[in-house]
């Protein structure tokens, strides 16, 4: 894909305040489709954010070997999943795609080699929460993948260079769930409200205190915290995209949290917005 000039096509609209930054624990992909309390979480927020010019998402369900950001003027609704409703494959979210947004984000990031990408599209991280928050579909939407051979650090340092995009109007969201255990979810306990395993809640109430303290390298280093944290967190993918919001937190701007629940005892839709100006 070739390179946008950005002095011929100009910058993308929008004023100089801060946006916020969003982290959204998405969960299941019925989450895009059904009527809940996450649900109601995502449409609350929404209305308590000013109007973005574009929306960047970085969602846990888009790894590559490298990093790329999708810059294709329509992307695809991806139903990257299985077992699931008709309904549920047949949801389209066809928001516009930027390609300015997606050469600017690749501007922005020095310490890396970012790809343009034409081919991926919105996966359900985005699409399945985004819906809620913009309906109408109307607000571009660019995806920024996770390199799966990078640590933490790396995707941590990455993200601090995205903050000036936070002043161009542009909506900064991480998609994934803090804590995510597939393999230890407990079925028949999916309608309990708010039950989690005791290692689950533990990890949980550690990682909002390292957020609220402002204590980013525990998070950057949650190999080290503990037998908690290892079931809590697997496997990065999920996580990481918490650490790229946190990335971005200007000093003294707010965290607030919503949607702060466990789901199967395994899983946490806990979400978080940090303030913006």
């Amino acid at each position: 894909m070739k390179s946008v000039d950005l002095n011929k096509i100009g910058d993308l609209p929008g004023s100089t305040d801060l946006m916020p930054v969003l982290f959204l624990g998405h969960g299941s992909p019925m989450n895009a489709i059904e009527e809940n309390e996450f649900v109601e979480g995502f449409r609350s927020i929404s209305l308590q954010l000013p109007d973005p010019s574009a929306i960047l998402c970085i969602s846990a369900h888009w790894e590559t070997k490298g990093t790329f950001v999708t810059a294709m003027e329509q992307p695809p609704t991806i139903h990257d999943f299985g077992g699931f409703p008709k309904e549920l494959f047949e949801v389209q979210y066809p928001a516009p795609g930027s390609p300015v947004l997606a050469e600017q984000t690749r501007s922005a990031v020095k310490s890396a080699i970012v790809g343009l990408d034409d081919h991926w599209g919105l996966d359900h991280g985005a699409w399945s929460v985004l819906r809620h928050l913009y309906p109408d579909a109307k607000v571009p939407v660019v995806q920024l993948s996770l390199d799966y051979c990078k640590n933490p650090r790396y995707h941590f340092d990455l993200a601090r260079e995205l903050a000036s995009l936070r002043r161009k109007g542009v909506l900064i969201v991480g998609s994934g769930n803090m804590v995510h255990n597939l393999r230890m979810v407990a079925w028949d306990k999916l309608n309990v409200s708010g039950f989690g395993f005791d290692w689950a809640l533990e990890a949980s109430e550690r990682m909002k205190t390292f957020i609220q303290d402002g204590d980013n390298e525990s998070l950057i280093n949650y190999e080290m915290q503990g037998a908690s944290f290892h079931r809590a967190i697997p496997t990065p993918e999920h996580f990481l995209p918490a650490l790229y919001a946190l990335a971005l937190r200007e000093k003294n701007e707010e965290i607030t949290f919503f949607n702060d629940k466990a789901v199967g005892g395994s899983l946490t839709m806990t979400s978080f917005r940090i303030s913006g100006g």
